[in-house]
C-alpha cells in the first residue's frame, strides 16, 4: 500500500471516528433532554446509531456493543427507571 494511500485511509477513519464520536453525543444529550420522548423512541435512536456506526465501521457490531450499549443502557435505566 502506498504511503499516499494509508494516509488517506487513516486521515477517512479519524473522520469517522470524529463523526460517532458527535452522533453518540448527540443522540445521548437528545435523549436524556427529551422530556417527551418515550424508551421505545429512545431506544429506535439508540438503534439508528449503532446502524450508522455499523455503516462506517463495518463488522463492528459487537465492539459498539461492548462500548457504546451500556452506556445507553444505563442512561435508559436512569433516564426510563427500567431496565
Amino acid at each position: 500500500m502506498a504511503q499516499d494511500e494509508r494516509a488517506a485511509k487513516i486521515e477517512e477513519e479519524n473522520r469517522n471516528i470524529r463523526r460517532l464520536r458527535f452522533l453518540v453525543n448527540l443522540v445521548y444529550a437528545t435523549i436524556a433532554q427529551d422530556d417527551s420522548m418515550t424508551l421505545e423512541s429512545a431506544w429506535e435512536h439508540v438503534r439508528a446509531l449503532k446502524g450508522a456506526a455499523v455503516a462506517m465501521f463495518p463488522g463492528k457490531e459487537e465492539t459498539f456493543d461492548l462500548i457504546y450499549l451500556p452506556r445507553f443502557s444505563r442512561l435508559l435505566a436512569e433516564r426510563f427507571r427500567a431496565n
